[in-house]
């Protein structure tokens, strides 16, 4: 019996589609420092677009570069 689903005969035979991911050191240096960022724009969102800043969305730029470089050095002293 014949299956379609077979990769007989195809240069890349071995490879199993999903069985292993490669996550780039940039691309989960982003996804831990988004969640970072939330978690600090969340407790100070209403200060921040109370009046008291200046430019909120700057500060709110800010906080996330320092959310990934928060996770950038996370990822150095834990890997």
């Amino acid at each position: 019996m014949n299956s379609i689903f077979t990769s007989a005969g195809f240069p890349l035979q071995d490879l199993v589609v999903g069985a292993s991911i490669y996550l780039p050191p940039l691309f989960k240096v982003v996804f831990i420092g988004f969640f970072v960022w939330l978690m600090i724009h969340r407790l100070l969102r209403d200060w921040i677009y109370a009046g008291d800043i200046w430019h909120p969305l700057l500060l709110d730029l800010s906080l996330f570069a320092l959310s990934l470089c928060f996770a950038l050095l996370l990822l150095l002293l834990v890997g």
